[in-house]
């Protein structure tokens, strides 16, 4: 086949493309001839992208548009092998198969894909959206501050500022709150005071659009300024500088007149914003009632109940106002010239609904279940109550079914314990009970409370003794609790049965509810006290089944059952357990077993009895004092020759100065009781020796008189 110098063509393909080109030159506005096509296609470079064949020259496969842009021919087998394809079809999309034996993926139509240019402000507000989000799941201001930091876009901060307070102003207090919080912790650190201001005044300028979506943006807004302003985050002068660049007319203008007026300008201004929110994420019962005790001496100071009625509102503690009406009613007790404005308060928001009718009656009823302790340091807190009553009823404050209820629930007597006494008899005996456990907190002295309790002669209370004496202890610091625990023991072997013990925990447990509005983790306390005094010996575990069983289903009172047996099925529970209110000197128990056996070999080597007691007392496990017992009686009866023994010598020592008691002295020899048979396999004259310690001990009045002889001894007695 010949071929011409313009090109590979042959005459008759030649003669094709003239009557082709003739004809689209017809469709076409294109101003470019074939020739100059041509010239194009042999000397145009190859743009980058557009891959180049090997084989011929490129205008095989190239051909313009009616655009004039050059373009791919696509092979889709018209017009056979060395044709230009559907040269004509220029307008209509064409189908490329992939799984043509021909197919060229470099055939496939080019796309332009639409890509979104986003600027760094808009990455900056997706970024501390997912942050401020973060925050509000977790409290975390220490991450929240890394995160901010790590995005190292100082610039645009003012932006934060903005989105955190718009994000929580249209949620609960609690998000309020922690957003306050986090500018406090981030102003000076990581945000400056320009961000601030930028970041409110942005908020001012678009309060009109946030009232379409936050129908109190007023008010809220300018919480959240006063709030700043209070925290000393924003200077006041921001705010007449904000209302020159405000239109009289905006929203914005509004929030600071509204901040200037109802918050900044009132009394008090500066504790009222910082609790309108609930004060603090993490506000405790404790910090509640320091706030109401606070607020009820101001109110006393200055006599305005609308304000009083207020601070209590911003309080947020609906569920807690019978604290309010407690905490008042003794206020009016301790200060008799503030009983008018008491009464007025808590008429007033009673009328005004701030305090429900049932909270008012909680509060009274609480206060008449702590009568009898109030009596102790007030002793007009009872006739001043049963004048208050009636007229509280009387002015309709108070509901007269009080007075039924009053009756029931004030005798504290539990309907599992058999006593039927006059009332008066029972007062009397909680007023010197609770006396009784005062001193011993003071003293530290089990004889001289055994002593007393004995005085008392009323055994028939004693599970409202061990009700009083946990009660107390709980709301008091681990010493007590640990002396309490301590006392527990004591009291079961020498006064105490295990059925009172038993009963007392079980009326702890049905009022743990109403214990808890007063000591926030009774739950806790209380399993920590069963778990312990199974521990001590002082109950077995039957006894918690036992104490379950006598409990409504489903309540607190199973809980803490619950958690106490989960407590004793630990590992390690004894130690623990033991140390579980710091257990004196907080050694484990084998530690203080090692300390006990090197005191006792030193005192046995030549020491001083006066050392060896102050080793003792050193201790500080009185709780523990029935293991110096047995280990020294064990050690006397490894010696061959136990006469005038020093041992004993220094167990009557201890016992004649109440360094150990006769609860510890009882327990020590039991134990050696139980362990004769295992110890006859060492020191066969175990049983005959144990017996002469008895006897001994019998004589000197260390045990109970209950106290059986060992059976191994017997046999050597009689014989």
């Amino acid at each position: 086949m010949a071929l011409k110098n313009e090109g590979f063509l042959t005459d008759e393909q030649r003669e094709v493309l003239k009557i082709a080109v003739q004809s689209a030159e017809g469709l076409s506005s294109s101003p470019k001839s074939p020739s100059s096509m041509l010239n194009d296609h042999n000397f145009k470079a190859p743009t980058a992208g557009v891959r180049v064949p090997t084989g011929g020259n490129a205008i095989r496969h190239m051909r313009r548009s009616h655009s004039g842009k050059l373009v791919r021919v696509k092979k889709d087998g018209a017009g056979g092998k060395g044709t230009w394809g559907k040269l004509l079809d220029t307008d209509t999309d064409t189908h490329i198969d992939k799984n043509d034996p021909n197919y060229d993926s470099g055939e496939e139509p080019y796309e332009l894909v639409g890509a979104t240019v986003s600027s760094p402000v808009d990455d900056y507000k997706k970024a501390v959206v997912s942050i401020i989000e973060e925050y509000f799941s977790t409290g975390d201001v220490d991450q929240a501050a890394s995160d901010l930091r790590d995005l190292h876009s100082d610039e645009y901060h003012h932006y934060f500022v903005k989105k955190l307070v718009s994000m929580a102003m249209d949620r609960h207090d609690k998000e309020k709150e922690m957003s306050t919080v986090l500018l406090s912790a981030l102003y000076a650190d990581v945000i400056n005071s320009a961000h601030i201001n930028k970041g409110f005044l942005m908020l001012l300028e678009s309060a009109d659009d946030l009232t379409l979506d936050i129908v109190d943006t007023v008010d809220v807004l300018a919480l959240f300024i006063a709030r700043a302003v209070v925290d000393d985050i924003l200077p006041p002068a921001f705010l007449k500088r904000a209302r020159e660049k405000l239109s009289e007319t905006s929203k914005g203008f509004q929030v600071i007149q509204t901040a200037e007026k109802s918050y900044l300008s009132a009394p008090h201004h500066a504790e009222l914003v910082e609790r309108r929110w609930g004060g603090s994420t993490h506000i405790t019962v404790e910090e509640v009632k320091k706030k109401i005790v606070d607020l009820l001496r101001e109110y006393t100071e200055n006599g305005d109940t609308t304000e009083a009625c207020r601070c209590i509102r911003e309080l947020g503690v609906s569920f807690f106002h019978h604290e309010v009406v407690k905490r008042a009613i003794i206020l009016a007790m301790e200060v008799p010239a503030s009983e008018l404005l008491i009464l007025r308060l808590l008429k007033e928001a009673a009328e005004e609904g701030l305090i429900s009718s049932s909270q008012m009656a909680k509060g009274f009823l609480r206060l008449a279940e702590a009568l009898d302790d109030l009596s102790l340091d007030i002793p007009s807190a009872k006739p001043t109550f049963q004048s208050l009553v009636p007229r509280a009823i009387s002015e309709g404050w108070l509901e007269p079914s009080f007075l039924k209820s009053t009756a029931a629930d004030t005798l504290d007597v539990d309907v599992d314990v058999d006593v039927d006494v006059d009332d008066k008899k029972l007062r009397r005996y909680k007023e010197e009970a609770v006396a009784i456990i005062h001193e011993y907190f003071l003293s530290d002295d089990i004889p001289e409370l055994i002593r007393s309790l004995g005085d008392l002669a009323a055994p028939e209370y004693n599970p409202i003794f061990l009700k009083k004496l946990i009660t107390l202890a709980m709301d008091r610091k681990n010493r007590e609790k640990e002396m309490t625990s301590v006392l527990l023991s004591a009291l079961h072997t020498e006064l105490f049965s295990t059925e009172d013990i038993v009963n007392g925990f079980i009326m702890l447990l049905k009022d743990a509810e109403d214990t808890a509005l007063d000591i926030l983790d009774a739950s806790n306390e209380l399993a920590f006290f069963l778990a312990r005094a199974v521990i001590d010996d002082t109950l077995v575990p039957l006894n918690l089944v036992e104490i379950g069983g006598r409990l409504p289903p489903g309540g607190s009172g199973s809980e803490t059952i619950h958690m106490a047996r989960t407590l004793i099925s630990a590992r390690h529970a004894g130690e623990r357990l033991l140390r579980c209110w710091g257990g004196g000197s907080g050694w484990a128990v084998e530690d203080a077993k090692d300390k006990i056996t090197k005191l006792l070999e030193e005192y046995e080597s030549g020491g001083h009895i006066g050392e060896a007691c102050q080793c003792i007392r050193d201790l500080a496990m009185p709780f523990f004092s029935h293991e110096v017992v047995k280990k020294a009686l064990i050690m006397d009866m490894e010696k061959k020759n136990s006469k005038n023994s020093r041992i004993l010598s220094l167990l009557q020592e201890c016992f004649s100065e109440g360094l150990i008691t006769t609860n510890q002295m009882t327990k020590g020899f039991s134990r050696v009781r139980d362990a004769l048979e295992d110890l006859a396999l060492d020191i066969p004259d175990a049983g005959e020796k144990f017996l002469s310690y008895t006897e001994l001990a019998r004589a000197r009045g260390w045990l109970l008189p209950a106290f059986p002889y060992p059976s191994l001894a017997t046999p050597i007695a009689a014989s």
